[in-house]
This record gives C-alpha cells, structure tokens and sequence, in this order.
C-alpha cells in the first residue's frame, strides 16, 4: 500500500556544527536583517501566522522538533530541537513518545521539562477559551498529549497517519514555559521568554528588534552570532538601499527577479543569490457574513474574471509569483495537473468565455455593477500588486472595488472580526505537507486561519476522509474533490498564484540555505559572518 507524500522518509537526527574544511564558520558579529512588515500583530507564535512575527521572535525561541537546517530543501528530513531522538510509533502508528533533554533553559535560567512541552501543545491543539490557535486545524489527529514524567511527553492519535510528523515540526510552534501559561495564556502575546539561541534585548514598535548571543544555548558552539538586530520596514525601496548602502545584510522572505537584477548589477561579487520554489500563494477570500457574498455566484465571478493563465508572467516579472496552480504546491504528487486545473472556474483557457460566465452569474443573482472594498494588508510584495491585479480584472466584468489597506495588526484583526467584504489574503506553509496545509480552506470553526466565515460539512468530510487515506491513489481523487469544492463549486476562496523565493544578500553572510519556506530555520543559530 502506497504511503502519501507527507513524509517518506525521516532522519532523526540531532543538530550539529558543520565542519567545512575550507569555510570555517566564525564566531562573532551581529547580523542585521530586514523585515518587510510594520509590525508583529503580536509575538506568540501560536497566536499568529505571518513572516512578521516568526523572523522576529523564532530566535528566542526553541521547538520539539524542526526541519534539518543543513538540509532545507528536503522539508521531509526532520530532526530533533529540544527532544533527544524522534520515535519510531507504536499502537499500530497512533502513540509518539518524545524524550526530552535535560539541558534546556529558559532565559529565567529554569529548566524545560515534558511538562513544558505539552502545556505549549495543548496551548496549541485545545487553546484555552479566548485564546487563538491558527493552525489548531492541522491537529485533528491528536486525541490527547500526555507526560508520565518530566522527561516524557507521549502523544496520542485518534488514528493513524503520515501527516503528524510533519505536523509537529511546525517552526511556529514555540515551547513556553508551563507556570507562565497557567498564570497567564496571553503573557506570550506581548512578552518573550524563551530557550533558543538567543536571548531578548530589546523592541522598538514599528522599527526593530534585537537579540544576543544565549551563552546556555544548549547545542555547543551556536549559536555563531553574538547578537542580530532586525529592522522593520515595510517599503521595499527602504529593505533595498539598506541592503545596497551595507546597513543590512539580508531579508529573508524574499525578493522579485527586478530587484535581484538591481542588487547583482550595483555590488556584484559582494552579493549572493539563492533561489527557490516557494510554499506560498495568494488568497481572495470572500466573507460568506455580508451579501452578495454569501452568494456562490457572486463568489464563482470573482474568481472566474482573473486571467490567471496570462497574468502570470506579467506578474512574475514584478512581483514574487511565479507559477499557476490550485490549493496544492505545484511539482508535489498531490498536486493538479494542468488539464485538471483547467476544469475549474478561473483556470479556464478561455478568458473570454470564463468572463461571459461570471457576468451571466452576477445578472442571476442581481449583483451586475457590484461596488464594494477590498481589505488589503501594507505590504507590497506581493499584497499591494495583487490586489491591483484583482480589482482591474473585475472590472473587465462591471464590477468596481476600491482598497482600504491596513497595516499588518490592524489587518489581521480586521480578519479575524470579518470587518470585511473581500480581503486579498495568503496561504504560506513551512514544512512541504499537502494534507495538512489544506486546513486553510477548512471552515473556521474547524481551522482559526479561514477568515471566510462560512460551514461546509460536505468540505469538512471530504478532508477528514483524505487525511485518514492510506491508499495515494484514492487520496489524490479526494483532493481533486476537495480542490472542486473550494475553488470552483463553492468558491470558498480564489486562489491567485504561488511564488518563487528569491534570495540576494550581501556575500559575507554564511550559513544560509534557502527553503520551500520563509517560516522555516529562521532561528538565526546556525548564521555566521565572514568578515
């Protein structure tokens, strides 16, 4: 019986120092980066699901288990953060018992125990009334968390499946400590107490944030970096004459090939391109709570009027996406092939076609000439030029959308309240799991990260059934099934395009390899600088 792709194969492996002959790693310096948002909406990882609070916070911070960073590209090979080896499953693949290590220490000097580790997991999959869990969703499949001892923590399945591990390895997922989570589950929102490789110094609201080097670090020699300093700016002209002028060395999320060209072209050998497929696209979502919206017509014309297929190379060139696809990571097994795609609403080869559709639809429902705002976050890339992308292909079929751009809290409060009508919103993952970052287009009654307010039983079963699948083939028909509903049938949301990750950065900077991901290893330990 074929397994899904979620995870084929998992080294459990323990960090370690690299040891290259002839680039040595060096100790010392302090990396300053940039950060292409305003502000963190709010430092708990759990709580949130944005590059604003990861790049920021995930160097204070340890894991249980994390992908290999000597290893990023295949997000399939796991390795162990603050337990010792990753277990092999007992209970026919339904119990996972993680010993824990005995040397980790907060930055209050305690000691991490089991105990700590499962409080912030069950912060995590059964939040406390009042607290949000973006990814609660992706934990279906934990029936309950246990700790026999302090060094023991056993999770328990309701069933079996190939997407827990993978699951687990969430970079968002930060171990706190227990007697701050009892005293206080919203203490992590606006404070910092963590076991990572570094400690915190100091937060200057909507400018930076910095880090020194934890001398009780528990893996011997990281991290490399006696400190890093990441400034927050959310105009990509700012990120790139500090990374021109040598006021910054890097920004991690990314850039677009023009920007890259420009950067290569002023300071040659002294900056270093990486490159990359990325695990994150663009979102139209739709608030199902205000009319016309709750309307699939109305939905299905909004997505039927963008020119995907033609759209994207335009876009490529000036924005960071890159490829055509549905709601699974294109070049994965699971994934639509093209001839798929193209049976679905907005991925018809016949733009002209697809348009008279979508105005025969808004006339049925009596939604011709429809004025209302796009809610859009203020980042430009890729925010900004998507949302003048949709709104000018709307209007192609009478439809007439103004903007209300927020910057990056206020924009995902506004989310989460439904202050909206139409929001350009994104999916981006870490670890490459199909299965599992389907849990965006789940209602939000089951994943806190849909924004669409809106109760699909139907949708709700098709995922259980597919994440529970053993057999690969039946698995992918109930994704395209899946993948059917969402987009096209229901139109519970848009998808836009997916983006490739592009990387330049001053050449001094050592350590770094780029991922699928810019959730993933953004814990800075492994960073060193060769000057």
């Amino acid at each position: 019986m074929r397994r899904s792709l979620a995870v084929c194969m998992i080294a459990a492996l323990s960090l370690s120092v690299p040891a290259l002959a002839d680039d040595a790693p060096k100790h010392g310096g302090t990396l300053t980066f940039m950060i292409p948002a305003d502000t963190p909406p709010s430092f708990d990882g759990h709580r949130e699901n944005t590059f604003a609070t990861i790049h920021a916070i995930a160097p204070f911070y340890s894991v249980l288990i994390r992908a290999n960073p000597n290893n990023p590209a295949d997000t399939t090979d796991l390795v162990c953060d603050v337990c010792t080896e990753i277990p092999k499953p007992t209970d026919d693949g339904r119990t996972y018992a993680f010993q824990i290590r005995g040397d980790v220490k907060f930055q209050d000097g305690s000691l991490m125990t089991a105990y700590d580790v499962a409080a912030s997991w069950n912060k995590i999959v059964d939040p406390p009334e009042g607290v949000i869990s973006v990814r609660r969703g992706y934990y279906s499949m934990i029936d309950k968390i246990d700790t026999p001892d302090a060094k023991t923590v056993v999770f328990h399945l309701k069933f079996a499946t190939a997407a827990f591990l993978t699951a687990l390895a969430d970079p968002y997922a930060f171990i706190y400590e227990k007697k701050i989570l009892d005293r206080d589950p919203h203490w992590f929102e606006t404070n910092i107490m963590g076991s990572g490789p570094f400690r915190f110094r100091d937060y200057q609201v909507g400018q930076s944030i910095s880090g020194v080097r934890n001398p009780d670090y528990y893996r011997p020699g990281l991290p490399y970096l006696d400190g890093f300093v990441g400034i927050f700016a959310d105009k990509q002209a700012v990120r790139v004459a500090a990374i021109k002028s040598d006021r910054a060395a890097i920004e991690f999320r990314g850039f677009p090939p023009a920007t890259r060209d420009e950067l290569v072209a002023a300071l040659g050998d002294k900056i270093t391109v990486q490159e990359s497929d990325w695990n994150c696209g663009a979102l139209v979502t739709a608030n199902h709570a205000r009319k016309p919206f709750d309307d699939a017509r109305v939905r299905r014309a909004l997505t039927l009027a963008i020119d995907r297929w033609h759209g994207a190379a335009p876009m490529s060139r000036i924005t960071l996406q890159k490829t055509v696809g549905g709601i699974v990571f294109p070049g994965t097994p699971l994934a639509a092939t093209k001839t798929e795609l193209e049976q679905l609403a907005g991925y018809w080869p016949d733009i002209e076609k697809s348009r008279i559709e979508a105005k025969r639809l808004l006339k049925e429902a009596g939604a011709e000439g429809l004025t209302f705002e796009l809610l859009n976050r203020n980042v430009d890339q890729p925010y900004k030029f998507n949302g003048t992308w949709v709104i000018d292909e709307w209007s192609k079929i009478g439809l007439h959308a103004t903007q209300r751009v927020l910057p990056t809290g206020p924009y995902e409060q506004a989310l989460r309240q439904g202050d909206y009508a139409v929001a350009i919103d994104a999916e981006c993952q870490n670890i490459v799991n199909p299965l599992l970052d389907g849990t965006k287009y789940l209602p939000h009654s089951v994943s806190d990260a849909n924004y669409g307010n809106y109760e699909d039983p139907q949708e709700v079963d098709i995922y259980n059934r597919m994440l529970r699948e053993t057999d690969f083939a039946r698995q992918r028909d109930l994704m395209r099934q899946f993948e059917k509903l969402v987009l096209d049938t229901q139109a519970h949301e848009a998808f836009l395009l997916w983006r490739y990750r592009i990387v330049p950065y001053r050449s001094y900077v050592k350590g770094f390899k780029i991922s699928p991901s810019h959730y993933v290893n953004q814990d800075l330990a492994t960073i060193w600088l060769d000057k």
